[in-house]
């Protein structure tokens, strides 16, 4: 389905990343946030870019990528019946079908060595599973294809008024609000917190660093009048996490409603510069929303989703297919060049490491 390319052996020997870019859902906006990322001549400085997708699905709404000859592409091929029913701004069986594909393909060759890292399209859940792929997310086909059972969602974004990075990396993900509590478990909490701190110290460089944790109910429990998880064990293990990592700074567990005030600040500079200071390197959100409710609100255009626990670094824009805006020529793709920015960033510290 692939093949290696001769310029990208050269590329890895001079030490740029080397990125796949997948199109994502072909019905829906992912084409256009990646064709208008790559028009930006600044988004080569640092990385080698390689788009991962159906070439005829591309023309057949974009002539772009005919006319660029500097973007170099590996075309999946699809089964006519499947690019056939592809229609722009419509999710389908056919769609989720064409942007599973892409997945595969980016995964293969990244694990076969043509490249150091995928940075993913948005795609849609409910059209993977109408074509017969049920994942809850692109992270865990990513988990799975790599072998790892540790992994997790973080999410990074920069700050365009003050410089600050926020990093918030969620224990549980796409699991119903009522199962939360179900799943939360002290093992559980443990490895989210050691792939927290292993990405801090080898993607970021922050040791000993300074890391809030969530409580899970209003007040963080209220001593057991608004819930019980917290005295029943979340206490406990944070206890313990402490004493096991005396030179780690763990705060918590913080009430959900007051715990994104600092990050606030550091985020938009309406205090001091202390904010920043105070604010720490890592936040662990409990469940889905409770964390990327603030995320989004403050950085919904910046935000980048990683997949930490990989061999390999995964990044990808935090917002969805937007179906209603496909084809409108409407469609923001500052989080994509984020996804592409952050994930040369963190191919290149991996590189300078080895």
């Amino acid at each position: 389905m692939y093949q290696l390319k001769q310029d990208k052996v050269v590329s890895h020997l001079n030490n740029r990343p080397r990125l796949a870019v997948t199109l994502g859902d072909p019905a829906g906006i992912g084409t256009e946030v990646v064709l208008k990322a790559l028009a930006d001549s600044d988004i080569y400085n640092d990385c080698d870019l390689t788009v991962v997708g159906n070439r005829s699905l591309l023309i057949k709404n974009y002539t772009y990528l005919q006319k660029n000859e500097n973007i170099d592409f590996l075309d999946v091929s699809l089964d006519d019946n499947i690019k056939d029913k592809v229609t722009l701004g419509v999710e389908s069986a056919a769609s989720g079908a064409a942007s599973f594909a892409f997945m595969e393909a980016a995964i293969a060759a990244t694990l076969a060595g043509d490249f150091d890292g995928i940075v993913t399209g948005p795609i849609a859940k409910s059209a993977w599973k109408a074509a017969g792929h049920i994942y809850p997310g692109q992270t865990e086909l990513l988990a799975e294809k790599a072998g790892v059972e540790k992994f997790g969602m973080l999410f990074v974004a920069r700050s365009p008024h003050t410089n600050w990075t926020l990093r918030t990396l969620l224990a549980t993900t796409h699991i119903p609000l009522c199962q939360v509590s179900e799943a939360l478990t002290p093992e559980l909490m443990s490895r989210k917190l050691d792939l927290l701190v292993e990405c801090l110290e080898k993607d970021f460089g922050i040791k000993n660093g300074k890391i809030v944790i969530a409580g899970l109910n209003p007040h963080s429990g209220e001593r057991g009048q608004l819930g019980t998880e917290e005295a029943d064990w979340l206490f406990d293990w944070l206890e313990g996490e402490q004493k096991k990592r005396p030179n780690l700074t763990l705060s918590g567990l913080i009430p959900p409603d007051t715990m994104w005030v600092q990050p606030g600040q550091a985020w938009y500079g309406n205090s001091n510069i202390k904010s920043q200071i105070q604010a720490a390197d890592g936040y662990l959100a409990l469940y889905h929303d409770q964390g990327l409710i603030p995320v989004k609100l403050m950085a919904f255009d910046r935000a980048v989703n990683t997949t930490i626990g990989l061999p390999f670094i995964r990044t990808s824009p935090d917002h969805g297919t937007a179906f209603d805006i496909a084809g409108k020529g409407i469609a923001d793709p500052t989080s994509m060049k984020a996804a592409i920015e952050l994930a040369s960033e963190l191919v290149s510290v991996r590189i300078s490491d080895r």
